[in-house]
């Protein structure tokens, strides 16, 4: 096995690591929201929740994201290595070793500040620079993969369009350069220097501008390594070619486009911020659901290709033809599924009137759950029974118990984002220790949602738990003689097209983003807040 399998190894296993940590800090959170409920004390439940946050939405996330890149690189492109695996481990330690000096304090109780750290919730110094360690450690992972990539283009490739894959993966790593300077500004010239003691007083405003900056396009971050696996290794699961290779790449640009110019959205109740300016980032979120439309359509006709030459009719008769016994198809066709949801409660969070009736209400964590915790977190689940064979040359153990973790998952997750989402618009809070404010009558009727979504919790655990037995049997199966065959490689001989300038798309992202971002963050600066006191969180 070479060093660059065992560092892919490695990357998702510390991943599915974080994420059974992070499974179980969030079954706790949303049993404790059951009205007569108490597992722990108030400060456990939100140390609890910034760990679910932190480990699932950055760690395992992350981890897994910089596994999957580094695989479908290399593969698609035909190499044994990227072009430094020195660089790439270097790349891994860093993004640990910060993991680990955030999860210190979170642990001690020192960084109960939840995955937004907004200030003036005040954290231990160790929690602002180990999410700063793990930034670098991402940009040197990314600089390593952007330099496998320019040496393959040298010579015979030069004029050659890069695999959809590969395509992909560039265009992830460019909107995370983009949207990694908001928060690296945040951290270096806000949030360590005020957890130092450097600074007395810090602007919550300006804090909070500089990480929505950064907070939504991450959700892209999480969600094109989702797509380039529909675009590329749920097609060649089924047999057949993607529907059009020309439109997946224009969903890649888009999101180049218009994935970071979009932050506004999460702060149309914040003052000092211009209406003009939240109308906006408004337009530009809903543009940003157009590549996912188009996402939809080529990845339905694809399956439907695929169904209709296994013997499928009917206009929808054909789904039944599917590989629905495979587990790995299953789970990414029920994370697409999920993420059709998902991304129809992200039109209301995305609207101006409809956001302020959803707002920090149990709606919120309702849609991310759909959307990281299906189509990013299932997606995940089932590439991982798909590539885990092939990188050990082990046969996938408890098939039957990986199809059940799959769907276990699904009916988990729809009975507790179902759930949240109907107690956000009845105005039941998240991120509330006691959500029936003492027992308060107008809270009552809250009960059975909380309970269903509760059970919701318990479902989605499980399924972590059976996800884990099956990677471990997996792992400890007998060794095979011969290699599990790999995913076909196809570089395509023609020139790159007018899609394929990623240099032309990101001068324009950047322009975008100056239109949106320059303008109302000096407006900020000009106020001449006096900032506010740390509120520490221990």
């Amino acid at each position: 096995m070479s060093r660059e399998n065992r560092l892919i190894i490695a990357g998702f296993l510390v991943s599915y690591a974080a994420l059974a940590a992070g499974a179980l800090f969030g079954m706790l959170q949303v049993i404790e929201r059951i009205p007569g409920v108490k597992l722990v004390s108030s400060e456990l439940y939100y140390r609890a929740l910034t760990a679910h946050g932190v480990l699932l939405a950055l760690v395992f996330t992350t981890f897994f994201i910089m596994s999957l890149a580094t695989y479908v690189v290399t593969r698609e492109l035909g190499l044994r290595e990227t072009y430094s695996t020195r660089l790439n481990i270097l790349s891994y330690a860093l993004v640990g070793a910060g993991t680990l000096m955030a999860a210190v304090p979170i642990l001690a109780g020192k960084a109960n500040v939840l995955y937004t750290f907004y200030p003036p919730m005040k954290a231990s110094p160790l929690f602002y620079i180990g999410a700063t360690v793990l930034v670098i450690g991402t940009w040197l992972f990314g600089a390593n993969l952007l330099l496998t990539v320019r040496k393959w283009r040298r010579g015979r490739n030069a004029s050659v369009k890069l695999p959809l894959g590969v395509f992909g993966v560039v265009c992830t790593l460019i909107i995370w350069y983009i949207a990694t300077l908001g928060v690296a500004a945040e951290m270096l010239l806000q949030l360590i220097p005020w957890s130092l003691g450097l600074v007395d007083r810090i602007d919550p405003l300006l804090a909070r501008n500089l990480f929505w900056y950064f907070g939504h396009p991450l959700v892209y971050f999480w969600l094109l390594p989702a797509y380039i696996v529909w675009y590329t290794v749920l097609p060649r699961l089924l047999g057949v070619r993607i529907f059009s290779d020309f439109l997946a790449r224009v969903v890649f640009v888009l999101f180049i486009l218009f994935s970071t110019p979009v932050g506004y959205h999460h702060q149309f109740m914040d003052p000092g911020i211009k209406a003009a300016w939240k109308y906006l980032h408004t337009v530009t979120t809903f543009a940003v659901f157009l590549p996912s439309l188009i996402t939809a359509f080529t990845v339905a006709a694809t399956m439907e290709m695929a169904a209709k030459r296994r013997g499928g009719r009917g206009l929808f008769g054909w789904v039944a033809a599917l590989p629905w016994r495979d587990p790995a198809f299953s789970a990414i066709a029920l994370a697409m599924i999920l993420f059709a949801f998902g991304g129809a409660g992200g039109a209301v969070n995305a609207g101006n009137n409809l956001n302020y009736v959803v707002h920090n209400t149990a709606w919120v964590p309702g849609h991310l759950h759909l959307t990281v915790g299906s189509a990013v977190a299932l997606t995940f689940m089932g590439v991982s029974y798909l590539l885990l064979p092939v990188l050990t040359r082990r046969p996938l153990r408890s098939r039957r118990l990986a199809l059940a973790q799959v769907w276990l998952w699904g009916a988990g997750m729809l009975l507790f984002s179902g759930s949240m989402h109907v107690l956000g618009v009845l105005g039941s809070p998240r991120r509330t220790y006691d959500v029936t404010f003492g027992g308060h009558p107008a809270t009552q009727d809250w009960t059975p949602l909380l309970a269903a979504a509760g059970a919701g919790g318990v479902l989605l655990f499980l399924s972590v738990l059976l996800f884990l037995y099956v990677v471990a049997r997996t792992l400890t199966a007998p060794a095979e003689l011969e290699a599990q065959a790999e995913p076909e490689v196809q570089v395509p001989a023609v020139p790159p097209g007018m899609v394929d300038n990623l240099k032309l798309f990101t001068a324009i992202a950047l322009m975008l983003v100056l239109v949106a971002y320059t303008l109302p963050t000096l407006e900020i600066l000009s106020m001449g807040s006096p900032g506010a006191p740390p509120v520490p969180m221990d």
